[in-house]
C-alpha cells in the first residue's frame, strides 16, 4: 500500500476535511472551473479560420505575418486598420503568429485559455467581495459556458473580446484590493490595468460606471441614503476621463474607417436600442438560433411595441431599485444596463442590429442577479442543498451540449454561413459570405444564385455587386463583370472593397489588352491601398508586358515582402533575370522551388500571367 493510502486508512476522515475547509474548496472549485470550462472548448482547436475576418486580422495581414520586431510594435501602436485603435490586440495576433504560424489550433487554444482564465477570475473576485462560495462559482460557471459566449471564443478575430475583458476583470480584482487599503499605487494599477484594457478593446470603457455598482454592492461603500456617492465618483474622475478619451478616439478612428453607419435615422436606432435590451435578455434566458451575423430589420418595429419594451424597462429598473433588502438586483440589473451602452446601436458601427459578443461582460450582471435571487428564493424556502445542486447541473450540463454544437458551426465557412441563413431572416451578408465560399470551391453557378438573393435584399449592398463581377469574369463574361464592378464602386466609399473592384477592373482591362486602362485601374487601388497585392502583381505583370522589367521587378518586390509565395517570387526571378540581375534572380528562383509543391503547377500559373 502506497504511502498516501496508508495515511487515508489511518485517518478516513481526511477526505471531508479537505472539502470542509473554505480554502480547499475554493481551489477545488477553481480547478474544477478551469477544468469544465477547457473540457468543453477544446472542440474549437480543431477548427480552422473563416473568412470573416479571420485574414484581416490574421491569415492576410502582412504586419502581423511579419517577424515580431520593433517595427511591429511601432505599427500595432499607430496603426488604424479595419477602423480600431487596439494595439494590444494586434501584438496579441502576431505573437501568436510567430509561436503557431498558420496553425490553427495554437490561435483557438490561446484565445479558450484567456475565456477560461476571465471565468477564473471573475469567480474569485466574487467570492472575494461576497464571500459566497457556491454563488460565485455558479456565476462564473455561466460565464464560462453560457452559449452567448461561444462566438468570443470559437472566432480568432475576436480575440480582442476575451484579452480585453480579461483586462476588465483585472482591473476590478485590483480595485477591490484598493478599496482595503486606498493608496495611490493601488489606484495607478487600477488605471494601468484600464488602459491596458483599453488598447485591447474600447468595449471596456464602462469600467468606471461598473466600480461605482460594485461600490453600492456588494462593497457596501455607499449608506443606504446615497450619502457618500459624490466623494466616490470623484474618486473615479481620472478614469472618467480615460474613459471620454477612448470614446473620442474610437469615433475618430471609426469614422475614418467608414465604420460607423449613418443610414439609420437616430429615433430608428433608439428604437432598435431599446429592443436590443430585451433580444439580449431573451438569448440569455433561452440561446436559441444564435448567428454570427444578424441583419438589420427592413421592416422596423411597430410604435406600440417599442413603447411597451421601454415602458418595461423602466418599470423593472424602478421596481428593482425599490428593492433595498436585495441590493444585488439592483447592481446586477444596471450593471446589465450600463454596460451594453456602448455597443446598443445608439452609433451604428457596422451593419448588424446586435451581436453575441456584445452581451460578454453585460450577461455578467443577470447572471449575479438571476443566481442570488434563485439562491435566496431556495433559502427562504428551507429548500434542500441538493436542489439547487441538481438546478445547477443541469442548467451546466445543458449548456455545454449547446456549446459544442455552437462550436461546430464555426469550423468552417461553409459551416458558419449556411447556419446563419438557416437561423436568420433576409441575411445579406450571410448569402454573400456563402457565395463567396462557393466561389472558392468553384461552384460558381450556385455562388451566383447566393449573391442575387443578397442584392435582392439589399439592393445597397456592394459586396454582392463585387461578388458578382467576380462570378461573371469566372465566366469569360467580361462586359457583364466590368459592369458589376462599377455597380460596387459607386455603392461604396470603403477603401479596401474599391481597391479590390479597381484591381479586378485593371486584370480584365489587362487580359483585354487595354493596357491603359489596366494601369489606370491598379494605380486607383494602389492609391487607396498601397499593399494591395493583387494590384501590385497586376501592375508588376503589366510592365513585363509592356516591356519594363525594371519597374516590373520592383512591384513583384514589394509584393513578395507581403506575400512571399512561390509564384511571387517566380515572377520576381523573371524580371530581375531581364534586368541582367542574375544573382537576385537565381536567389529568387531557388526561393520559388522552395516554396513550390508543385512546380509544374507554379510555372503554369506565371506563364499564364505573363503571356502576351
Amino acid at each position: 500500500m502506497s504511502t498516501a493510502a496508508t495515511k487515508l486508512a489511518r485517518n478516513p476522515e481526511a477526505p471531508e476535511r479537505l472539502f470542509s475547509s473554505p480554502h480547499n474548496r475554493k481551489v477545488l472549485l477553481s480547478l474544477s472551473l478551469l477544468l469544465l470550462t477547457l473540457v468543453v472548448y477544446n472542440p474549437v482547436t480543431g477548427n480552422g479560420f473563416v473568412g470573416f475576418d479571420d485574414p484581416a486580422y490574421v491569415t492576410a495581414n502582412p504586419h502581423v505575418r511579419s517577424v515580431l520586431s520593433w517595427t511591429t510594435v511601432k505599427w500595432a501602436f499607430t496603426t488604424t486598420e479595419h477602423a480600431n485603435w487596439h494595439p494590444l490586440t494586434w501584438l496579441s495576433h502576431a505573437l501568436d503568429f510567430e509561436l503557431f504560424r498558420l496553425n490553427p489550433d495554437g490561435h483557438h487554444f490561446v484565445n479558450v485559455l484567456l475565456h477560461a482564465a476571465c471565468a477564473l477570475i471573475f469567480f474569485l473576485l466574487l467570492e472575494r467581495m461576497t464571500g459566497m462560495l457556491w454563488r460565485s462559482a455558479m456565476v462564473a460557471a455561466l460565464f464560462a459556458l453560457h452559449p452567448m459566449n461561444v462566438q468570443s471564443v470559437a472566432w480568432i478575430a475576436e480575440r480582442k473580446n476575451v484579452l480585453s475583458t480579461l483586462l476588465f476583470a483585472l482591473a476590478v480584482l485590483q480595485y477591490r484590493w484598493y478599496v482595503e487599503s486606498p493608496k495611490i499605487g493601488r489606484y495607478l494599477a487600477v488605471a494601468a490595468l484600464f488602459i491596458l484594457g483599453l488598447m485591447a478593446k474600447p468595449i471596456v470603457i464602462t469600467l468606471p460606471f461598473v466600480l461605482l455598482i460594485l461600490d453600492y454592492w456588494p462593497l457596501g461603500r455607499v449608506e443606504p441614503s446615497g450619502k457618500g456617492y459624490g466623494r466616490l465618483v470623484i474618486e473615479k474622475l481620472p478614469l472618467f476621463a480615460l474613459s471620454l478619451a477612448s470614446a473620442v478616439v474610437t469615433v475618430v478612428v471609426q469614422k475614418a474607417g467608414g465604420a460607423i453607419h449613418t443610414q439609420y435615422p437616430f429615433s430608428v436606432r433608439l428604437e432598435n436600442a431599446v429592443l436590443s435590451y430585451w433580444a439580449y435578455l431573451g438569448k440569455a434566458v433561452w440561446p436559441s438560433r444564435l448567428a454570427v451575423f444578424y441583419p438589420y430589420p427592413h421592416d422596423l418595429a411597430p410604435v406600440w411595441l417599442v413603447v411597451v419594451s421601454a415602458g418595461l424597462l423602466a418599470l423593472t429598473s424602478a421596481l428593482v431599485l425599490r428593492l433595498r433588502q436585495k441590493p444585488y438586483l439592483a447592481a446586477g440589473w444596471f450593471w446589465y444596463l450600463g454596460t451594453l451602452v456602448p455597443v446598443i446601436g445608439l452609433v451604428q458601427a457596422g451593419d448588424q442590429v446586435r451581436a453575441d459578443r456584445y452581451g460578454y461582460i453585460p450577461l455578467i450582471g443577470i447572471f449575479i442577479s438571476a443566481v442570488w435571487a434563485l439562491a435566496d428564493w431556495a433559502r427562504a424556502r428551507h429548500l434542500p442543498a441538493w436542489f439547487l445542486a441538481v438546478a445547477a447541473t443541469f442548467i451546466i450540463v445543458t449548456f455545454s451540449i449547446v456549446d459544442r454544437a455552437q462550436i461546430g458551426y464555426w469550423h468552417d465557412n461553409f459551416s458558419l454561413w449556411s447556419h446563419a441563413l438557416a437561423v436568420t431572416d433576409n441575411n445579406s451578408m450571410a448569402h454573400d459570405s456563402l457565395g463567396a465560399e462557393l466561389i472558392n470551391e468553384g461552384r460558381v453557378g450556385e455562388a451566383i444564385e447566393h449573391f442575387k438573393a443578397a442584392a435582392a435584399i439589399d439592393p445597397r449592398d456592394p459586396f454582392s455587386e463585387l461578388d458578382l463581377g467576380v462570378c461573371e469574369k469566372r465566366l469569360g463574361n467580361f462586359p457583364a463583370a466590368i459592369k458589376h464592378y462599377q455597380a460596387a464602386l459607386e455603392l461604396s466609399k470603403e477603401s479596401s472593397l474599391r481597391a479590390t473592384a479597381f484591381s479586378n477592373l485593371g486584370s480584365i482591362y489587362r487580359t483585354q489588352k487595354d493596357y491603359p486602362a489596366a494601369r489606370e485601374n491598379y494605380a486607383s487601388a494602389l492609391r487607396l491601398e498601397p499593399d494591395n497585392i493583387f494590384a501590385l502583381i497586376g501592375m508588376g505583370v503589366l510592365e513585363e508586358k509592356t516591356g519594363d522589367p525594371t519597374h516590373a521587378a520592383e512591384y513583384f518586390s514589394r509584393a513578395v515582402a507581403l506575400e512571399p509565395s512561390d509564384s511571387t517570387y517566380l515572377l520576381l526571378a523573371r524580371s530581375l533575370s531581364a534586368t541582367a540581375r542574375k544573382a537576385d534572380a537565381q536567389s529568387a528562383y531557388e526561393r520559388a522551388r522552395q516554396l513550390s509543391p508543385d512546380w509544374e503547377a507554379t510555372e503554369n500559373v506565371v506563364n499564364q500571367l505573363l503571356q502576351k
